[in-house]
């Protein structure tokens, strides 16, 4: 069972069971006891009066005698005491008619026993000395039966209630006893690489719980510190890298424009010129991320039909996929508005189909679809490449991961970081999926719209040698 909650509640549960339980065990053990015992009493002031009812007894008393006396006494009892005299040779000198000639064994005298009676059930007896004879006294402990039957149908009934409301209680407990841990819960949740400035409130108790929010604050206000060191560290040398490389690349550019160089030397320069624009890239790169993830990135986002926004960028990714001799497919399903800025989605529709174009063989099929549905604009592009594994597909939105393959730019790492950030920036999400077909790779983004309740227009493929879109 996952739920500490719970736990909580079935742990209070069985300790309020097993506690009431153990009462029940010891009340029941203590009031039978002192029930047989007023058995007992009971027994001894019958004799009492049977003593007195009978007078003086000594060995010349006939037996006769004795048992008209006792027989005599019996005669307002005779449903409530069971009496037998003995004489001093063991033989009997008396028997209660409600016996129905049943024998009660005697033990030594002053000694109470328990003794069971066919007919009549279990009895408590005593055994009393009068002069020589031996009287035993047997009294019906059904009524010490009937208590205790009682006593238990209580108990179980009690038991079942107690179940009920300590379960209520120990949930309600539970709940009350949780709730500094789900805040806690809350708040770490909501904190993240764009919000470290939350703190968990403490409670002014001193105790465990609020020993641990104020850790966690701790840890808190030093994953802060980093994170903050590092952003700073990123934009000041992004910003400070961008001065020296600008005059590098003015002078390299200045040294093959001047013609002085050697055609081994040119070549040289011309490497140095296209590594200074790709650690420029890294650079800008950098810079956006660091601004990105510190939140100083604004959109100015507004609602807006996607469909002319994609209609404008298939006529740039017509041209980019005839220049690589690629096939390029648009489809538009659904009508709707969603709150974008193209700027920056343009930006990323062009990252991810930079990478599809990037992946795929000569002649091969990009296929970008677009659906408006169930208040979402769900925007994928498929490729025909060799795909990603399925445990790194994940991992290539971090910075500065890449998928090597033969022949393909090697890039910078951060286009898919870039991606992901203007896209969670427009509330949205980003994810890669094996491609339909089995072979290559889908990269799906998804943005919050409101879908229109007109009516989907049908959708259609459109190829790269047609004109327009869908």
């Amino acid at each position: 069972m996952k739920s500490i909650g719970a736990r909580l509640a079935i742990c209070y549960v069985l300790a309020s069971t097993v506690t009431f339980a153990s009462l029940f065990l010891a009340g029941r053990y203590f009031i039978e006891r002192h029930a047989i015992h007023a058995l007992d009493l009971l027994n001894e002031s019958e004799f009492e009066q049977l003593k007195a009812g009978i007078g003086p007894v000594g060995n010349g008393l006939p037996r006769d005698v004795l048992r008209d006396r006792v027989q005599a006494m019996m005669t307002d009892n005779l449903e409530l005491f069971y009496v037998e005299v003995y004489g001093p040779n063991g033989d009997r000198v008396f028997r209660s008619q409600g016996l129905r000639g049943r024998e009660i064994v005697p033990l030594p005298a002053g000694q109470a026993f328990n003794v069971f009676v066919d007919g009549l059930g279990e009895l408590r007896a005593d055994t009393f000395a009068l002069g020589p004879f031996k009287v035993v006294i047997a009294t019906s402990k059904r009524h010490v039966r009937v208590v205790m039957d009682g006593y238990e149908r209580t108990f179980y009934g009690l038991l079942l209630v107690m179940i009920l409301v300590s379960s209520v209680i120990g949930y309600g407990l539970s709940r009350m006893a949780l709730r500094p841990l789900r805040l806690i819960q809350d708040t770490a949740d909501r904190i993240r690489s764009d919000n470290l400035s939350e703190r968990i409130p403490v409670s002014a108790a001193k105790d465990e719980i609020s020993d641990l929010a104020r850790l966690l604050n701790q840890m808190f206000d030093r994953l802060e510190v980093s994170f903050d060191q590092i952003r700073r560290f990123t934009a000041e040398a992004s910003h400070e890298l961008k001065t020296p490389l600008t005059l590098v690349r003015l002078q390299a550019e200045k040294l093959v424009v001047e013609g002085h160089l050697q055609p081994a030397q040119e070549q040289s320069v011309q490497i140095q010129l296209r590594e200074l624009a790709h650690l420029s890239r890294i650079i800008e790169d950098l810079l956006f991320l660091s601004r990105a993830d510190a939140r100083a990135i604004t959109l100015d986002l507004k609602p807006q039909d996607p469909e002319p926004f994609l209609q404008s960028f298939a006529q740039d990714a017509y041209v980019l996929a005839e220049h690589q001799a690629l096939r390029f497919f648009l489809t538009h399903h659904g009508r709707g508005q969603a709150a974008i800025e193209p700027k920056w989605l343009r930006q990323v529709l062009l990252n991810l189909l930079s990478n599809a174009f990037s992946a795929s063989p000569p002649g091969g099929r990009v296929t970008l679809r677009s659906t408006l549905m169930n208040g979402t604009w769900q925007v994928s592009i498929e490729d025909e490449g060799p795909g990603v594994p399925a445990e790194q597909r994940e991992r290539i939105f971090e910075r500065f991961v890449r998928i090597p393959r033969p022949g393909e730019d090697k890039g910078t790492g951060l286009g898919l970081a870039i991606c992901r950030s203007l896209v969670e920036l427009h509330g949205g999400r980003i994810f890669a999926e094996a491609a339909p077909g089995g072979t290559g790779l889908r990269m799906v983004f998804e943005i919050p719209a409101t879908t229109s309740l007109e009516g989907a227009a049908a959708s259609h493929d459109v190829p790269l040698h047609e004109a327009g879109t869908t």
